[in-house]
């Protein structure tokens, strides 16, 4: 590396060999050129020499063999430039370059990727910088600190940011306070407040910070607090060229529009002095009014008040308008004046709540207070401007350091806090061409930070040496003490300026001067040669020349006093607390002058204050005691450094600028860092990664010791003759600088020997196949060559003969065809000869024949032409005649009419109209006559009333006498006249109106009966559907009529069903449905076994009164359907209700009584049975038909039903017919049994329910043993059958008689039913007609006002609805607590009586032994200890040799027999039990794979019973006929299936965490880091960060997992769920999901890796991949998905392997990797580093040529893969082939309170 002005140093190559002594180094440049480099004393020292290209790039700089700033800035350069890597470590400096455009590596999966990840197995980033300062605070319990540096514009504010949304991300707040989004909400505030655009950055920080990010004892934020540095006050009142006020004044006046800053009168920002003296207010790419939302919704997000708001507003607002005040100089120039009218002052005293004149008064005088007198002095209108722009800097401090306050109490927490994270965002080292006081605080505070660097850098080499055991050797780096002596010590530049501040004439000249006299001797400090007003400082990165212009005034920090107490006057409080401790906590101190102009001199009443010391502090006292708190903060924590570099001063993106680089690597302190590792041993290797990179250069011996360290120790001491440059430590080998590129070059020396040796040996092979192909090539083509000759001599001979037979052939047809052709000749002669004779006769005989033609023509037209002559002739003879004919003829007819005869007919219809019109002439006289009465009428009446006017009119003249009345009468009288007349015409008028609107009214008359009569036709044509309908019911009637004759057929069953009906009764008189059940239908319940006749609960009835009650409120017209099933459910409970008295006291008679009994019980039951088909088939008819046909439909099925009614009747009519014949018979028979029969009557114990049955089977069995009679009357069988079938008879009759009378009581209804539908019909065809008359938007307004009519009445009825249904929900739940309250002292009764009660059936009946019907029936109060035992207590291992899923069988057949016995309470509490402990048990065991899928396996069987057995086809397909018969009969749990779906899902996510969570820490190091192909990977140099991870593990230690311990992890996952039976399907699910998780753990990692982005990694992952996919193949999960899942990770593997130079292999990249992201692509090339000479680094062209065949891809672009994503889980059915009767529950579960049944 060679010197060069512009790119600081310049890469070049020896062309020539150099000896020692040399005074010429020949070189060739990177462009070709080439160079004579002179070397000596006197010119230049030897170059710097380059470090090999395998270390090119590389992420740490210490890891470089050759440690010197060429080498730094090379590599720094190559990473930016062509990698797009911004950030590289220097040891323990990470060093951040801006690249001045948005890149995608801050999301939150990157976050993800580095959190818990050590700091050097990962590529450099400030994550691994904040991870590595989160791990340290939790496992050394001591606090960190992250010094972010840099110049402006370098990125310290945003790497500060990022840093602290790493902390928020991973340190989220424990509760709900969200604390880490108020921290990361103070960025946008402190942004918009402290940060402006300058020439350097847009966003600079005008202020240092300092933020505390507090942790609790489980590390999450608790709470948070900031300090801040040395804010630039003068940014308020001064900006340069092309720079900007703080942010928030140009949010404020882009806002100004808005409503509430109305009052603040801002305009636009140009139009303000403070903002518009930079000449440019708007930055490229901002949006200040986007940007001020943004900071008001922080401001709110950290509870800052509306009206705290608008007051922080109000003070910003009045600091522009401040600015904008004009002050006029007098004309003497040494006093000034404001004018009253300007309106900005207006402004800020309204905006701030002062008083105008004060201000206006006080801004333009000050005060001057001695001992004995108070001075108010005039200012000159400099000194008052400056009074100005100190008055508005001081205002926007107070306000800055309220909102920093504010801040902190908001991020403040009332917890203890344990420990905390310091992040300083501080100003870099700065140096512009005029340098001021803010410079030198800067620098001076740089100066401190670099000796707190430096002496953290030596304390950790110096802890790594004695780690090693490395004998410490000093180390010599620069010590910047003396130059911070020069500026804080005793008497040294602060003393001397605040010294010079307290005097009272003091100027910046003076101290300026005493700094030359006193400092002169100091190294750091020296004078420039030019100038008297300025001095240099001798920093640690430059030398520094400072103005001393201004240094006075700006360590003063002056404001009057006047001016602040009107200030704490304000009207408004926050603006008065914001100075209320200004005379303790400011700097501002109380100018006196002597200037002695226009002096009011007036008592001083009041002794002056005292001012005490914290008052008379400097700015430059202040800010240093700040920085010294800060480096004792910094000294009490572990620092992290971030140093941020501004690549160019253009701010392009991705443009290096090597001379700024290198001046702010000097400055930040990383070359010094560099030169401190450089003193040393900078190379530093672990004994493993030594032993597996240079093992090549042992020698065979040497490998077979075991022993590593003493391998590498005899290797290093024969390669490195030097004892010097290497050390050997306890667990590292420390090498001088340049030792590890020697043992670098004798590798490849070693390699390339090797490749000369194998390519020897290689091309000789090759050679040899070569001659043997030559050889057996010849051989081949010596036998092809002669074998042709031969084959061509034959082929000769063949075309010889073949010419021979083809000459013969030849002439033979040459002469026949020479034979042919005369032959035709000669017959072709005669033909034409032939044929020309026979045409000249032919011609001959034409002409013949065309004479004759004419000929016959001409005579033809002769004849015609006479004729034609004759026949005209003839034709005017007759038309002659016949003229004269008619001639004569119209004489005759002219005589004729001039007769009477001819007028009399003529007249004949004018005499008819005549008579019309005589007729019409009368009828208008008499009209007209009428109209002359009525005029005659109405003259009548004018006149008599003209007559008594006059009358009136003389007796008003005879009154009065005067002229004037008569004349105002005959006006009055003018007027009514008048009046009249109007009045008439009105009339007129209006009867015309009528008289029209009559006749429309008439018109549409007519058309509403046409259209009434469409609409009878239409009810016609329905009437007609009607009964055609009503045809096709009867035809199901007659269908129910043979289910009649199957009924009778189960007669027999009847009598076993008796004392079950009982029990039945008495059990729904107390059941009530629970809510979250839907019952069944009743025709699937537990008598279905043995009986065909459904029952009906009283749940099901409800309460029959308020049920009737309800019809009445609905309306005949909703209850259509509903009134006769409440009419059957009353009559049935009555029913019950009698049948169940009269049953009681049967049950106590003797057996005559009993057997007299059971026929009518029997009819009762038969009859009852018949009307609840009847009506439930009426209720589903009515759910399925529409409303017009429901009426009929229920007439039919009611007529269909007294029809059975009637011929069941008869039936039994006949039964009693055929017993009284046998009876007759009989009768012998019957006196023998008699004294049987006495026996049986006269017994004192009842008779027994099974011998009843006995004996009504014997009476059935008497029909078919008609050839037996005397069987027939045994036991008295006949007369007890003859007697209950009269009873029946005479029941059947009463029951035909109601039912007649409820037929005609419901015909009634229906006819009811049908005016009401009539009626209904009428109201509708009119609102029809009235809609249609209506204009259409009057159409759509009156359709909407009836909508809304009806909505309102439906919802009426439906609120009088609930109110019914809320009151008869009352009544039961009354009821029930009746019903619970009896069982509870019956079950209180009985405890008292026994231990233990027995399990009852509800059979009463008894019946013959069953099988195992699997069901398993347990007390309720064993339910808690079944759930402990099958769930909470259940161990995987203890049901592991029985059937899987075993307590989920056991669960299901505790529900089927629950659902068995009708019990719905016992139901939901067992599955709500079950759901709740199977979540205790998960929560309890949330980190244990096993027990998460053996319950995520009894979860799914529980649910797939449910479905198996729900009793729905489309879950029975594959059921067998047992499994059929066990399906629930009762209950309908759809709703508990779904909540078990829920779970099961939970289960499944959770069983994927807990995978997740065990495979986590294992994949990177299974799948890139573990050598599952020994020998391939090489082991690059590593840096400081390996060298000093968080966490040192050795290679075989605990940290490191091989792919077998992965595969085998997998295997034990996918053997537990095969073990707990859980289904294939979500086996493959969760495979698949955890392939996912490897897939993107592992591409994420390499993603962020260099070290593993090398061709031997690429061949290492692809087999790991294809052991994975073998162990897929091995278990039979290839079809599960997870190999498409790892596609991604095979296509980087690929892409790690092949070639990567031409643009074939571009186009080969870009169709290979389908799979990856172009930013994937591009990022796995620029990461891709060789690990040897003999592999090429990808260039730039080939990644810019991958990026233009992929420009068209469209696609997000995504870097890294989501960790997080979840494929959505499908639980297929899965039924099973267990029949339940076959489970066998073994003994060790200790379930034996539960029974088989």
């Amino acid at each position: 590396a060679t010197i060069d002005p512009e790119d600081v140093w310049r890469g070049a190559e020896i062309i020539k060999d150099y000896k020692e002594g040399d005074p010429i180094l020949h070189l060739k440049l990177e462009d070709e050129s080439t160079l004579e480099f002179r070397i000596g004393p006197k010119d230049n020292a030897l170059p710097f020499l380059r470090n090999p290209d395998i270390l090119v790039g590389e992420n740490d700089l210490t890891a470089l063999s050759y440690l010197h700033e060429p080498a730094v800035l090379h590599n720094l350069k190559v990473r930016f430039l062509e990698a797009n890597h911004i950030y590289t470590y220097c040891g323990i400096v990470l060093v951040a370059i801006n690249p001045y455009d948005q890149l995608q590596i801050y999301g939150e999966e990157v976050i993800n990727a580095y959190s818990g990840q050590n700091m050097g197995d990962m590529d450099p980033h400030i994550f691994a910088v904040a991870e590595e300062a989160y791990k340290q605070m939790a496992r050394d319990e001591r606090n960190q600190s992250i010094i972010v540096s840099g110049e402006s514009g370098a990125g310290k504010t945003v790497s500060a940011k990022y840093a602290m949304r790493f902390f928020a991300t991973v340190g989220g707040s424990a509760n709900d306070t969200n604390v880490e989004e108020k921290v990361l909400a103070s960025s946008p505030i402190m942004e918009a407040i402290g940060n402006a655009k300058t020439t350097r950055n847009d966003n600079s920080s005008r202020f240092g910070k300092y933020i505390q990010i507090g942790f609790d004892r489980r590390y999450h934020i608790i709470g948070a607090n900031m300090r801040t540095y040395l804010l630039e006050k003068s940014r308020v009142v001064f900006q340069a060229e092309d720079e900007r006020n703080y942010h928030i004044f140009y949010q404020l006046c882009a806002s100004a529009s808005l409503p509430d800053f109305k009052d603040l009168a801002l305009t636009s920002a140009e139009d303000f002095i403070f903002t518009s003296q930079g000449e440019n207010i708007f930055i490229e790419g901002v949006n200040d009014a986007e940007d001020f939302e943004k900071t008001r919704e922080a401001l709110t997000l950290l509870g800052v008040k509306e009206s705290n708001q608008s007051s922080i507003f109000r003070v910003i607002a009045s600091i522009l308008h401040l600015g904008n005040v004009e002050i006029c100089p007098e004309r003497d120039g040494e006093s000034c004046h404001i004018s009253k009218d300007d309106p900005h002052l207006a402004h800020f005293c309204r905006l701030l709540g002062v008083e105008l004149e004060q201000m206006e008064h006080w801004l333009c005088h000050r005060k001057l207070v001695t001992t004995s007198e108070t001075y108010v002095k005039s200012m000159s209108c400099k000194q008052a401007a400056n009074a100005r722009d100190a008055l508005a800097k001081h205002i926007y401090a107070h306000m800055f350091d309220w909102i920093v306050e504010y801040v902190n109490r908001s991020l403040h927490t009332s917890s203890k806090q344990h420990s905390f994270i310091g992040v300083l965002d501080i100003y870099g080292f700065e140096t512009f061409e005029i340098n001021s006081f803010e410079q030198f605080c800067i620098n001076y505070a740089n100066e401190k930070l670099q000796q707190q660097f430096n002496q953290h850098v030596f304390k950790l080499e110096q802890e790594e040496y004695m780690k090693e055991q490395i004998p410490w050797t000093l180390i010599d780096f620069y010590d910047n003490q003396p130059c911070i002596d020069l500026i804080e010590a005793k008497l040294g530049i602060l003393d001397l300026l605040d010294e010079e501040c307290k005097v009272p004439k003091g100027t910046d000249q003076n101290w300026c001067q005493k700094l030359f006299d006193r400092l002169s001797s100091r190294v750091h400090f020296q004078k420039p040669r030019m100038s008297n007003t300025s001095f240099i400082i001798i920093h640690f990165a430059d030398k520094v020349e400072y103005q001393c212009e201004g240094f006075l005034e700006k360590n003063r920090d002056t404001v009057y006093e006047e001016q602040i107490n009107i200030l704490k006057a304000s009207k408004y409080q926050l603006v008065a607390d914001l100075f209320q401790d200004t005379s303790k906590d400011s700097s501002n101190i109380t100018i006196t002058s002597s200037k002695s102009a226009k002096i009011n001199v007036r008592s001083a009443k009041p002794t002056p204050k005292v001012p005490n010391k914290e008052h008379k502090k400097t700015v430059g006292h202040q800010f240093r005691s700040s920085l010294q708190l800060l480096m004792e903060t910094l000294n009490a924590t572990t620092p992290h450094y971030v140093r941020c570099i501004k690549p160019n001063d253009e701010k392009e993106a991705f443009m290096f600028d090597a001379g700024r680089a290198v001046q702010q690597l000097r400055a930040c302190g990383v070359l010094e860092t560099i030169r401190i590792s450089a003193a040393g041993y900078p190379s530093r290797w672990t004994y493993p990664d030594f032993f597996n990179r240079y093992r090549v250069l042992m020698k065979k011996s040497d490998m077979t010791l075991g022993d590593k360290k003493l391998v590498c120790r005899n290797l290093l001491e024969t390669l490195i003759k030097d004892p010097d440059k290497f050390q050997f430590g306890k667990t590292k080998i420390f090498f001088r600088a340049g030792q590890v590129a020697y043992l670098e070059k004798l590798r490849a020396d070693k390699f390339r020997n090797a490749c000369i040796k194998i390519q020897k040996t290689v091309r000789g092979w090759l050679q040899r196949v070569r001659y043997r192909k030559i050889r057996k090539s010849a051989i081949t083509l010596q036998r092809y060559g002669r074998g042709y000759m031969a084959r061509r001599l034959a082929e000769r001979l063949r075309l010889t003969r073949a010419a021979l037979i083809c000459q013969k052939q030849y002439r033979m047809v040459r002469e026949r065809r020479e034979y042919l052709r005369v032959r035709q000749a000669v017959i072709t002669i005669q033909a034409y000869t032939r044929g020309m004779f026979t045409r000249a006769i032919f011609h001959e005989f034409l002409l013949h024949h065309k004479a004759m033609v004419i000929q016959k023509h001409v005579r033809g037209w002769l004849t015609r032409r006479k004729f034609v002559r004759a026949r005209n002739a003839a034709i005017t003879i007759q038309c002659a005649y016949r003229r004269l004919r008619a001639k004569r003829e119209l004489k005759q007819l002219k005589i004729e009419a001039r007769s009477a005869e001819h007028l009399k007919k003529l007249n004949t219809g004018m005499e008819n109209k005549i008579v019309q019109l005589q007729r019409k002439m009368d009828d208008q006289a008499k009209d007209l006559k009428t109209q002359n009465e009525q005029l005659v009428v109405a003259k009548a009446s004018l006149d008599s009333e003209v007559n008594k006017l006059q009358k009136e009119l003389e007796v008003m003249r005879s009154r009065q006498g005067d002229g004037s009345q008569l004349t105002s009468l005959q006006d009055e009288l003018e007027k009514l006249r008048a009046e009249l007349q109007e009045a008439h015409a009105h009339r007129k008028k209006l009867e015309e109106e009528y008289s029209s609107e009559k006749m429309e009214l008439e018109q549409r008359v007519e058309e509403l009966e046409r259209e009434n009569s469409m609409l009878k036709s239409e009810k016609e044509d329905m009437n007609r559907k009607i009964l055609r309908h009503s045809k096709s019911t009867e035809g199901q009637c007659f269908s129910d009529l043979a289910e009649l004759d199957e009924e009778r057929q189960r007669y027999q069953n009847l009598l076993r069903e008796f004392s079950r009906l009982e029990q039945r009764y008495d059990n729904l008189q107390e059941a009530k449905v629970t809510p979250g059940h839907r019952r069944n239908n009743s025709n699937q319940s537990s008598l279905e076994s043995d009986s065909n006749y459904p029952s009906i609960s009283t749940s099901e009835v409800g309460d029959t009164d308020d049920a009737i009650q309800l019809v009445e409120e609905m309306g005949a017209e909703k209850a259509a359907m509903d009134i006769g099933v409440f009419m059957k459910l009353q009559k049935r409970v009555r029913e019950l209700e009698m049948e169940r008295k009269r049953l009681q006291s049967n049950l106590e008679k003797m057996e005559d009584q009993a057997l007299r009994k059971v026929g009518p019980c029997l009819g009762l039951i038969s009859n009852k049975c018949l009307c609840t088909r009847y009506l439930k088939a009426i209720a589903d008819r009515a759910s399925q038909n529409s409303s017009s046909n429901e009426l009929q439909e229920g007439y039919n099925l009611l007529l269909s039903q007294l029809k059975a009614a009637n011929e069941e009747l008869e039936v039994r009519k006949e039964e009693v017919l055929i017993l009284r014949t046998q009876i007759v018979s009989t009768a012998q028979q019957k006196e023998e049994k008699s004294n049987h029969i006495l026996e049986w009557t006269n017994s004192k114990k009842p008779i027994d329910k099974e011998q009843a049955l006995q004996a009504y089977h014997g009476l059935c069995e008497s029909k078919n043993k008609a050839s037996d009679w005397g069987y027939l009357n045994e036991d008295g069988e006949l007369g007890l059958a003859y007697q209950g079938l009269k009873q029946v008879a005479r029941l059947l009759e009463a029951q035909l008689q109601s039912q007649t009378r409820k037929h005609q009581d419901e015909m009634t209804a229906f006819q009811t039913q049908i005016e009401l539908l009539k009626d209904d019909i009428e109201k509708k065809q009119e609102m029809l007609n009235h809609t249609m008359s209506l204009s259409p938007e009057a159409q759509v307004e009156y359709s909407v006002q009836q909508e809304i009519t009806r909505l309102t009445n439906d919802n009426l009825d439906l609120k009088e609805l609930v109110e019914k249904l809320e009151k008869n929900e009352r009544k039961l739940k009354k009821q029930l607590r009746i019903y619970m309250k009896k069982v509870q002292e019956l079950e209180a009764a009985s405890q008292a009586t026994k231990s233990r009660p027995e399990l009852t059936r509800q059979v009463t009946v008894q019946r013959r032994e069953k099988d195992f019907e699997g069901m398993l029936e347990y007390h309720k109060d064993d339910e808690a200890l079944l759930v402990k035992t099958l769930i909470t207590d259940m161990k995987p291992n203890a049901v592991s040799a029985t059937v899987p899923c075993l307590p989920a069988y056991i669960l299901f057949m505790c529900i089927r027999h629950a659902d068995y016995i009708n019990d719905d309470q016992k139901v939901h509490s067992l599955l709500t039990a079950t759901i709740n402990a199977i979540k205790k048990v998960l929560k309890k065991n949330n980190d244990d794979f096993e027990m998460t899928s053996f319950w995520l396996a009894n979860t799914s069987r529980l649910l797939h019973c449910l479905k198996q057995y729900s009793g729905d086809e489309a879950f029975m397909t594959q059921n067998t006929a047992k499994q059929n018969e066990h399906c629930l009969k009762n209950f309908d749990l759809a709703e508990y299936r779904q909540v078990l779906s829920d779970l099961s899902i939970q289960i499944y996510q959770q069983l994927i965490k807990v995978a997740e969570h065990s495979l986590q820490p294992m994949i990177v190091s299974a799948m890139l880091e573990s050598e599952s192909i020994p020998s391939l990977s090489g082991v690059k140099p590593s840096g400081y960060r390996h060298r000093s991870s968080s966490m040192d593990t050795d290679g075989d230690g605990p940290g490191s997992y091989t792919l077998e311990s992965l595969i085998r992890q997998l295997g034990q996952f996918h053997g537990v769920m095969g073990e707990h039976g859980l289904d294939p399907e979500i086996v493959g699910q969760v495979i698949r999901q955890l392939f996912y998780s490897i897939n993107a753990i592992t591409l994420n990692n390499l993603l962020l890796r260099k070290d593993v982005c090398s061709w031997s990694t690429g061949m290492q992952l692809r087999y790991n991949i294809s052991q994975m996919e073998e162990w897929l193949r091995g278990k039979n999960l290839q079809q599960s998905g997870a190999v498409t899942n790892i596609e991604p990770l095979i296509q980087a593997a690929q892409l790690l392997q092949v070639k990567k130079k031409t643009s074939q292999d571009a186009e080969a990249i870009c169709s290979l990797c389908s799979a990856l992201t172009v930013q994937q692509i591009v990022k796995i090339l620029n990461l891709y580093t060789p690990l040897n000479e003999f592999e090429e680094r990808v260039t730039v062209s080939f990644i810019r040529n991958i990026q233009n065949h992929l420009q068209d891809r469209n696609e997000v672009p995504i870097l890294l893969v989501d960790t997080k994503h979840t494929f959505p889980v499908l639980f297929p059915y899965t039924p099973s082939a267990l029949s339940l009767e076959t489970l066998h529950i073994p003994a060790n579960l200790s379930l034996d309170f539960i029974t088989r049944v």
